[in-house]
């Protein structure tokens, strides 16, 4: 809320030029400081006019607005400087303006002219102004309209800057200043604001900072606050102890980020140092992690190798003996089969010798040569059962049953011809 009012009274401020006398703008209800003595720096060129300066009322309290050498926004027209008014219940502010005479300006003396009542610091004369030497520092200029009229000018250090109210000036409008106040006026020029506004921002002309003794007292031009300026009586001094407070006050201040910036550093290299530990160590933790996962991803591949050498060899001695089985296997049924074949073979009945026919018919075919025996005694085993020729039938079925075609190498070997049967004697047939 506080806020609010302080910038409501800002602008109030930037737009005191705009109001009259008989209007009220900011209302305060702190009075402002005494006005601070100074003096009038040069005049810049003819035509200018003199502005005093005065406390106005800000965001942060009263600061003080400069006192400059205006141009006027038209010939012959005078400035009415703006005052401090009490209203009953607090300070209120009446602007300044422009005008064909000067108005009531709360019987403040302002200086240089302006001491309470009127003006005393010159007057238009056919369209130029004439400056009175007594008030106003016009010696550096050529300027020919001037004239001296002696002016008791009562300021003091602790001149007051505002009328009625506790410790105010008692002053009341004149007759003339009343007149004044009813004639067409014209507002602050655009220089004059913008002085105003500089003005506020400046920090060293807070009433708070300057103490009444404001460094800027004055100015040669609206807005310029460093060619010209002329500083308060009193308050070069001042100034000077407070640059030397302000000065030991940055040296602190330096030394305090210093060792703040030193703590901050020493913070730093510790915090980086207390990184690269734990980063080392968990460079070392992976490191370590990794080498466990290698050593045991090792000892797992030899573990899977032993085994798949183990199963290798339990497979190939499996398989060996399986060979081996089906090898004994083969022997077992060839050395079975042999012996089956030399049972067959013991088992085989020899052919029964044949019967002898009876003398009348015992004619038996001429035997052959001997040498034809031995010619059969030579032929294959196939040739063993070229027996005599054919008997009777009777002989006939005297004969073994024939034997299987897989044991016919089994036929024993022709009997020598000594052991042939005897033959039969031939006799002539009846």
């Amino acid at each position: 809320m506080r806020n609010l009012r302080l910038l409501f009274l800002t602008l109030l401020i930037l737009a005191i030029p705009a109001i009259s006398s008989a209007q009220f703008g900011v209302s305060v209800e702190i009075a402002p400081p005494g006005l601070p003595v100074y003096e009038q720096p040069a005049i810049p060129a003819a035509g200018y006019l003199w502005t005093p300066g005065y406390w106005a009322y800000g965001g942060e309290g009263y600061f003080w607005v400069p006192g400059t050498w205006v141009q006027p926004p038209m010939v012959g027209v005078l400035w009415t400087p703006g005052y401090w008014g009490w209203g009953g219940n607090a300070y209120a502010w009446n602007g300044g303006y422009w005008g064909p005479h000067v108005g009531f300006y709360g019987g403040v003396n302002y200086g240089f002219g302006f001491g309470g009542v009127g003006y005393e610091g010159g007057y238009w004369n056919n369209g130029a102004f004439n400056y009175n030497r007594s008030v106003n520092n016009i010696s550096n200029t050529n300027i020919s309209n001037t004239y001296n009229k002696t002016v008791i000018n009562n300021t003091t250090v602790n001149n007051v800057s505002y009328n009625g109210g506790t410790g105010g000036l008692n002053a009341r409008a004149t007759a003339a200043e009343e007149t004044a106040a009813h004639e067409r006026h014209t507002p602050a020029t655009a220089t004059q604001t913008e002085h105003v506004r500089a003005a506020s921002s400046n920090h060293e002309l807070l009433a708070s900072v300057n103490h009444g003794k404001p460094a800027i007292a004055a100015t040669a031009k609206p807005g310029d606050f460093s060619h010209g300026v002329v500083a308060a009586r009193e308050a070069a001094a001042e100034n000077k102890a407070a640059e030397n407070k302000a000065a030991e006050n940055k040296a602190t201040e330096n030394k305090a980020v210093e060792n703040k910036a030193a703590e901050n550093k020493v913070e730093e290299n510790k915090a980086a140092e207390t990184k690269a530990t734990e980063t080392n160590a968990a460079e070392n933790k992976a490191a370590e992690t990794k080498a466990t996962e290698s050593k045991a991803a090792e000892i797992k591949a030899a573990e899977n190798k032993v085994e798949e050498t183990k199963a290798a060899e339990t497979k190939a001695t499996e398989t060996k003996a399986a060979e081996n089985k089906a090898a004994e296997s083969k022997a077992a049924e060839n050395k079975a089969a042999a012996a089956r074949v030399n049972e067959n073979k013991a088992a085989k009945p020899k052919p029964a010798p044949a019967p002898k026919e009876p003398t009348a018919h015992a004619q038996p075919v001429p035997r052959p040569p001997a040498e034809s025996n031995k010619l059969t005694a030579a032929r294959p085993v196939t040739a063993a059962h070229a027996q005599p020729a054919a008997r009777p039938a009777t002989v006939a079925r005297a004969q073994p049953a024939a034997r299987p075609a897989t044991i016919a190498h089994a036929q024993p070997a022709p009997r020598p011809a000594t052991k042939e049967a005897p033959k039969a004697e031939e006799h002539p047939r009846q």
